[in-house]
């Protein structure tokens, strides 16, 4: 089973895109036939002993999670979600006759989540079956875990990158509205200490909006370090960690931002990188930033810089995050009420016998933003106006 998880899932991400296979009858597409056969010798693999490794394997799978969409999701199972904001009621002074009003605590929003069943065929004759080796099928159970880390990390990604709310969702007959980070439109987020808003607030911005820049400044981060702190994301305030996801080509400018040439704070490498803050005159290395979210490359003031080759160049993507599956979270990542259809499970085809020889992988789950006031996007650009990256238009 375990060879079936020896790579990481963001490098599973760079393998092949599909599993192969020619036209099967009728066009249905994906069939494995003999021809296909990589190792002509048969192992003498028992496959129902295949198949019940696919399912222990699919079982430890759901278990985990990738570790970067974890910090950025909670799980739930309502269409319809009541979030709670903290609130602000203060003392009054007491009269003769007058009852105190009560504390209220919390605000509440309604926050509602989308879902679809998604499904990818692994099909195969039985001459392919009888001539193929564990090894094989293993191979293309691995791209089968490959598409299902990449369908959902996509679907997180198109919540994040799009600031339009989506309207008209029936679920169970329930009229759904799902909405994005603050988009301004209308909602007015709850104030925070000293700081009001207005409905027009927005978490979509640019560089020339944020730090009258066309190219990326360091300016940028501070002015988004800042909007985070005025609605309480802090790690002194909410123990919340701010975390930057970056393009390789964003990365190569933030690995420069030093006090000595005008930014606020200076980039410190990760450890992972080799990294860490320096004494002067060659004295050694004093401290080293442990990478505590995958893939980061460093930290600049109060955030983890994550370098990600699915982040469009020319966008960064900004977040609080209160851990793993943490309820401040921003993302919902919903599943289904019934736990039978939770998680990626495999289903027998029609021959029960031989279970492998038309089996289907099943997920359903759906997204949307939960804490509207935990991510911001920046897109570098000359515009004042935010536009969707096409890959997650």
């Amino acid at each position: 089973m375990n060879s079936l998880l020896k790579l990481s899932a963001r490098q599973r991400l760079l393998l092949a895109n599909s599993i192969q296979g020619a036209q099967g009858p009728g066009n249905q597409g994906g069939f494995n036939e003999r021809a296909d056969v990589l190792v002509q010798a048969a192992d003498g693999s028992d496959l129902n002993e295949i198949w019940s490794e696919i399912q222990q394997t699919l079982a430890v799978w759901n278990r985990q999670r990738e570790s970067l969409v974890s910090k950025l999701t909670y799980n739930v199972t309502e269409t319809i979600e009541h979030v709670g904001v903290p609130g602000s009621t203060d003392f009054e002074e007491a009269s003769e006759y007058g009852q105190p009003r009560g504390q209220s605590g919390y605000s509440y929003y309604n926050r509602g989540y989308d879902f679809k069943f998604y499904d990818l065929a692994m099909r195969f004759t039985w001459m392919f079956l009888a001539e193929a080796g564990q090894e094989q099928i293993r191979n293309l159970t691995n791209q089968a875990l490959e598409a299902d880390e990449r369908l959902r990390f996509n679907k997180v990604m198109k919540t994040v990158f799009n600031p339009t709310n989506l309207t008209g969702i029936a679920d169970k007959n329930i009229p759904t509205t799902v909405v994005k980070f603050y988009n301004g439109d209308g909602e007015v987020p709850p104030v925070y200490k000293t700081n009001t808003f207005t409905g027009s607030h927005t978490h979509y911005s640019t560089t020339q909006t944020l730090a009258s820049s066309a190219t990326l400044t360091s300016a940028t981060l501070d002015a988004v370090e800042d909007d985070f702190y005025s609605h309480g994301y802090t790690p002194q305030q909410s123990g919340t960690q701010l975390i930057l996801m970056v393009s390789r080509q964003e990365g190569k400018l933030i690995r420069q931002f030093k006090v000595s040439t005008g930014a606020k704070y200076d980039f410190i490498p990760s450890a992972n990188y080799g990294g860490g803050i320096l004494l002067p005159f060659n004295g050694g290395i004093i401290a080293r930033p442990q990478g505590t979210v995958q893939e980061e490359i460093g930290t600049y003031g109060p955030f983890h810089i994550v370098e990600d080759l699915y982040i469009p160049s020319g966008y960064l993507a900004f977040f609080a995050s209160g851990g793993d599956f943490n309820i401040n979270n921003p993302i919902g990542f919903r599943e289904h009420q019934n736990p039978t259809y939770r998680g990626l499970t495999i289903i027998p085809g029609s021959r029960s016998d031989y279970p492998l020889t038309d089996s289907f992988f099943r997920r359903g789950f759906g997204t949307g933003v939960r804490q509207r006031g935990a991510g911001f996007l920046v897109q570098v650009t000359a515009s004042a106006t935010y536009t969707v990256p096409g890959i997650y238009a």
